[in-house]
């Protein structure tokens, strides 16, 4: 059917009326409270990374920036929440690397992973760190393996769930160099601290946050780096690529989400102030404590890393074996 003049005229007058109520929405964000969902168990980095952000969102907002811890099902039920929220940037999620995981580890997720989220940007990046028990003989990456090779399917090693960067960390690691540890899934990185430090578990793959306090204290002691430099935070652990593991990389990642039908021009308001937040010295010096190193990005940039993340894990976890539940 032919449009006539007046039906155009209808037409452009919906499309502008639309137009100012998305640019109202954009210059009166935000207009309550900000929501920030925390999908992973307290005392971890993305808990971490949560509280700097939303102490500099308050800041540059002027509106209360809330915590909402969900953890459970390795950010699956966080998620969801976040997916089903109204699309008017009030409601945003930290995820890690572990949320490009997740669609290998499950048949079915009550969300998809690529629709259903508007990407906001990527906080920043770190390494995990491989930390031991301090009666382990090993301080080398190896003599560690040396010492796994010798002991095989007898020792255990502790993670954050699974499929969690820290498993797939250790199955790129059994993969390329044959040893066999028993895997144990914890419920976060502060459920794995009280059996790591005793011993119970004398292995893991921890956050520089977590880890290093106690590796200084010399309860443990870090054997390599998962990521091909060196970490500003603890320049003194090499890592594994330039100990013998060529191409060994797991690098951790935090970006922030929100809901997949928000609309595109406050989805960038929210980036504009997340990449000034980034800038800000101060919350620098508490990234930098806690291993990370910001990353700011735009939209766009984000979204093409979780799409590259989903494929490149689904691969690790196919030839770890590991099978969807």
């Amino acid at each position: 059917m032919l449009l006539t003049q007046r039906h155009w005229a209808a037409l452009f007058i919906a499309l502008g009326i639309a137009c100012t109520a998305q640019a109202q929405d954009v210059k009166n964000y935000p207009n309550r409270p900000v929501r920030l969902v925390v999908p992973y168990a307290p005392g971890g980095t993305a808990d971490t990374i949560a509280r700097i952000v939303s102490d500099g969102l308050y800041t540059r907002l002027g509106r209360p920036v809330v915590l909402d811890t969900r953890s459970g099902a390795n950010s699956v039920v966080g998620c969801e929440i976040v997916a089903n929220s109204t699309p008017d940037g009030h409601t945003l999620i930290v995820v890690a690397a572990g949320f490009a995981v997740n669609p290998s580890l499950r048949k079915t997720l009550p969300y998809d992973s690529v629709r259903d989220f508007a990407p906001v940007g990527l906080v920043g990046t770190g390494p995990y760190l491989l930390v031991i028990h301090a009666s382990i003989p090993a301080k080398t990456v190896a003599e560690f393996i040396a010492w796994g090779k010798a002991r095989p399917g007898e020792i255990s090693y502790a993670s954050t769930g699974v499929g969690s960067p820290p498993h797939l960390a250790m199955e790129l690691l059994k993969t390329m160099t044959g040893v066999n540890f028993t895997h144990i899934p914890y419920k976060g990185g502060g459920a794995v601290l009280p059996d790591l430090l005793s011993g119970r578990v004398p292995l893991h793959f921890s956050s520089i946050s977590t880890g290093a306090p106690h590796v200084r204290a010399g309860r443990l002691h870090a054997i390599a780096m998962t990521t091909p430099k060196r970490s500003p935070s603890m320049p003194e652990v090499p890592t594994f690529d330039e100990a013998g593991l060529k191409g060994y990389d797991v690098s951790g990642w935090y970006g922030l989400l929100v809901a997949g039908k928000t609309p595109p021009a406050l989805v960038n308001r929210i980036n504009q102030e997340l990449q000034q937040v980034l800038a800000d010295g101060d919350a620098g010096k508490r990234f930098f404590q806690a291993g990370i190193e910001p990353a700011p990005t735009t939209p766009a940039q984000f979204s093409a890393l979780i799409k590259a993340e989903i494929p490149k894990w689904a691969k690790v976890l196919k030839a770890a074996g590991v099978e969807p539940e």
